[in-house]
């Protein structure tokens, strides 16, 4: 009983951050004559609501693509509609057919934070608190700790109730998977799995480890007899499940294909805006998108993409474990997040969650990971006003990881699951015997250098030739964080998870 009063008490913080952060500021606010996400979402509920199925994503005189039009798969129209309805009995000229654009109003900025309240407080909060409370071979106090720091990662909350999208849905579903999976209950992690991709086509980044992890329990129980059955039984579950979402797109096949076209615009380039990947980085020593060509950029994405996160696939295809399956499904986010082709800034929070996921195994590492992915999308919150909500909820989740989980006393070798690789690598470079302190030097390095971009971004004018300093500056940082805890995870996920499978194998 006092586990799950504690466990209220921490959700009600959660909840009383993202609303405080929701009466902020928010994307596009005032900047016609696309305004920002903000009107985006509110103009799918347009869209949706005024428009039958067929048009919803394709160019019309009344659906003017290139005026935010839907580009996220069915499950996001589905839910702009529901939210439509509702908008359309508390006030019709909220989603009026054209006469709505650019609407801005306290009571309809109220209803629109609450759809996202309501949508995070029915899908991705109580999937976070189930996972926490069954935590295996935790006490008490750690499982709360874990669901109030993983509650309390800005990064999510800043974009969902500041810059102002739904990633709480997709990601929601994503951990109802991980949850189901943990549980054995393949199917159900299939379908929740399934939800997740067919609102929001992002979350791909996350769908080999969950094709690895189920296809690898297959091989285990043996493909000429339960896991023969056990594949057909996913493989019809996923089937009937994309097919229930597309049926409305079904009548044509150049529905289909134009739902596609919308959901992969090949022809936006490599990436955009100053995100923290490989590309735009080395955009700064060479144009990448000038030198090469379109298809080629494409073609050299793809092959960096899956050479990076090939070995850690492998891993998991013939030895699953949801241990594993964890730090996968980190590791290939996080290889698509840096090499991938049409990267968003907003993207790298398809590798916080599976962070947040391993917080109370590895919390030092977890909580330096997740500020460098708040910071990285420092350009996009300064954009929409929003530094003070990102000074205060990056500050109250440090002091509550801090608190929490003593990060600080966490930088051992065993702390960081590095114990077999550092005493491999400690025959050839001696100084890793003072690893604890080389851990905590290079994060104070880090969390200074990140504070002084941010104060710099902040109040110093860029010089007139360098306008983009600042953000080029954030990006370039935070990639090679990024690369570095690439680095990290899959010596997690290959070299350390095997010898200590070999070992239980041997005992």
């Amino acid at each position: 009983m006092e586990k799950w009063s504690l466990m209220a008490v921490a959700t009600l913080l959660g909840l009383t951050v993202r609303w405080a952060v929701s009466l902020g500021s928010y994307s596009g606010a005032g900047k016609s004559p696309l305004y920002g996400d903000y009107e985006a979402q509110r103009h799918w509920q347009e869209v949706t609501y005024n428009l039958p199925v067929k048009h919803w994503y394709f160019n019309t005189s009344d659906n003017n693509l290139q005026y935010w039009g839907l580009d996220y798969p069915p499950l996001t129209a589905y839910h702009s509609l529901l939210c439509a309805y509702v908008a359309k009995l508390i006030n019709p000229s909220w989603i009026s057919l054209h006469t709505s654009h650019g609407h801005e109003s306290l009571p309809h900025k109220l209803f629109m934070r609450a759809t996202v309240l309501v949508a995070d407080m029915l899908v991705y909060i109580p999937a976070v608190i189930l996972y926490c409370c069954h935590l295996r071979e935790t006490s008490t106090k750690k499982k709360i700790a874990t669901a109030l720091c993983i509650l309390l990662y800005p990064g999510l909350i800043l974009i969902d109730y500041g810059h102002f999208q739904y990633n709480s849905v997709s990601l929601g579903f994503a951990l109802w998977g991980v949850l189901c999976l943990s549980y054995d209950l393949d199917l159900l992690g299939s379908i929740a799995f399934c939800l997740a991709i067919n609102y929001k086509q992002m979350e791909l980044y996350h769908s080999l480890p969950f094709f690895c992890y189920l296809l690898g329990k297959c091989f285990k129980k043996g493909l000429m007899g339960k896991g023969l059955l056990l594949l057909m039984k996913l493989g019809s579950v996923v089937v009937i499940s994309f097919a229930l979402c597309w049926l409305p797109f079904c009548t044509e096949v150049e529905q289909i294909l134009q739902v596609l076209r919308r959901l992969f615009p090949v022809d936006r380039g490599l990436f955009e805006d100053k995100v923290a990947n490989i590309w735009c980085t080395l955009s700064v020593l060479i144009k990448i998108k000038t030198v090469l060509s379109s298809q080629t950029q494409l073609k050299l994405s793809f092959a960096l993409t899956f050479l990076s996160l090939l070995p850690c696939c492998i891993k998991l295809t013939l030895q699953p474990s949801l241990k594993g399956f964890k730090y996968a499904l980190a590791t290939c986010a996080l290889s698509f997040f840096l090499f991938s082709f049409q990267v968003h800034e907003k993207s790298i929070l398809l590798v916080a969650i599976p962070v947040c996921l391993v917080i109370n195994e590895i919390p030092f590492m977890s909580v330096w990971f997740l500020l460098v992915s708040t910071f990285s999308m420092l350009p996009l919150l300064l954009k929409d006003g929003l530094l003070l909500s990102y000074t205060v909820t990056t500050l109250a989740f440090l002091t509550a990881c801090t608190t929490s989980f003593s990060i600080f006393e966490k930088t051992s070798e065993d702390d960081l699951q590095l114990k077999t690789f550092s005493a491999s690598v400690r025959k050839y470079i001696p100084w890793l015997r003072t690893f604890p302190n080389v851990m905590k030097s290079s994060f104070l390095v880090s969390i200074t250098l990140m504070g002084t971009l941010t104060l710099m971004s902040a109040t110093v004018d860029p010089p007139q030739k360098l306008p983009d300093l600042f953000p080029v500056a954030v990006s370039a940082v935070s990639c090679l964080h990024f690369l570095f805890f690439l680095l990290y995870f899959n010596v997690i996920a290959i070299w350390e998870l095997g010898d200590s499978q070999n070992q239980k194998k041997s005992n």
